[in-house]
């Protein structure tokens, strides 16, 4: 049976197609795989790979809107592995490939984000409006731990922002040494707070870098060891966090670790609000221009322009929005109304 080979195939085809642009490349990297499983079916009707494999097809094909008809691409030829151990040993810092070389099937991931007067967007996609000041844990598994620090938008306000964001990637074997990356307000790094650019001189240190996508407002650190992407952003006096994390790594915690924004939202506060700065009509037309859809990342930007006075609240809930779009694995979960 030879669909393993069908999986590195696929993975090598869409390894690099990143965001709403992808989309004619993927669907022929996927009607690809989908021929390659059929050349393989008669050997393969008793391998669970295989059928995980036919099965994840269909389910991409009709999350990405893609025909069954339509050009494929030709089969890639397979180098030859530099060394005794493999395919496991070869890509052990590459998350996507190695589970799917494993499972037979690409993984599951999940969103989180923080934004505005901080507002969460939890990993099961509950939405959340926290009072809090201080710092408080945004991650804390094996891989990852994310803080945020909030403080207020002005003397005397009662609305809140994050202020600092301490990011650390966890030392992981042969792929990296211990990274900290940390953003304050007007100060949105290019590197690590060692200096460096990537996950060290490990032989997977490649597998964690930053790219600086706008100076000084925005930052993406992709850790394709761990399968997770982490855009953060600054607009105005204000800090953003956004994250796409394999469900695998999402889920691995204690009960020990059980403070995580991410996983169970805001914590209980009895904190009162202050009146309003700026009348409700006028912040909604601010945000309309922003976010057409009256969604909870719309009703997020009244609230935070309303509280604040701060018409940059509105850029961040586009920022917000725009990292959904790119990070969520399931395009009708983009909008959420309550």
């Amino acid at each position: 049976c030879k669909i393993l080979r069908c999986n590195s195939e696929y993975v090598a085809a869409t390894l690099h197609l990143r965001g709403p642009d992808r989309g004619a490349a993927f669907c022929t990297a996927l009607r690809s795989y989908s021929l390659c499983t059929r050349r393989t079916a008669r050997t393969c009707r008793g391998d669970l790979a295989f059928h995980s494999a036919v099965h994840g097809i269909e389910d991409l094909m009709i999350q990405n809107n893609c025909s069954k008809e339509g050009p494929t691409a030709p089969p890639r030829p397979r180098p030859p592995a530099p060394n005794p151990h493999g395919f496991e040993s070869l890509d052990i810092c590459d998350y996507e490939r190695s589970f799917l070389y494993k499972h037979g099937r690409p993984p599951g991931f999940q969103h989180c984000a923080a934004f505005g007067d901080p507002h969460i967007r939890t990993f099961h996609d509950d939405f959340h409006t926290c009072r809090v000041e201080g710092s408080w844990p945004l991650l804390d598994n094996d891989y990852l731990f994310v803080q945020a620090t909030s403080s207020p938008v002005a003397k005397g306000s009662n609305a809140t922002v994050t202020s600092k964001l301490t990011i650390i990637f966890k030392n992981m074997k042969e792929c990296i040494d211990q990274k900290v990356y940390q953003a304050e307000l007007d100060n949105l790094p290019a590197a690590f707070q060692d200096g460096s650019v990537n996950g060290g001189a490990r032989p997977g240190g490649s597998s964690l870098a930053i790219w600086e996508r706008s100076p000084g407002r925005h930052v993406e650190i992709r850790a394709d060891y761990i399968g997770t992407t982490i855009a953060v952003r600054q607009a105005g006096r204000q800090l953003s966090f956004s994250i796409r994390a394999a469900e695998e790594v999402a889920r691995a915690f204690t009960e020990e670790q059980d403070l995580q924004l991410c996983v169970g939202g805001c914590p209980r506060s009895r904190s009162p609000r202050g009146r309003g700065r700026v009348p409700a009509e006028t912040a909604r037309a601010l945000c309309r221009e922003m976010l057409p859809v009256e969604d909870v990342y719309f009703q997020s930007c009244v609230f935070d322009v309303v509280t604040s006075g701060d018409t940059n609240f509105t850029m961040a809930a586009r920022g917000a929005l725009e990292d959904a779009r790119l990070f969520l694995p399931d395009a009708e979960k983009l909008h959420i109304f309550q």
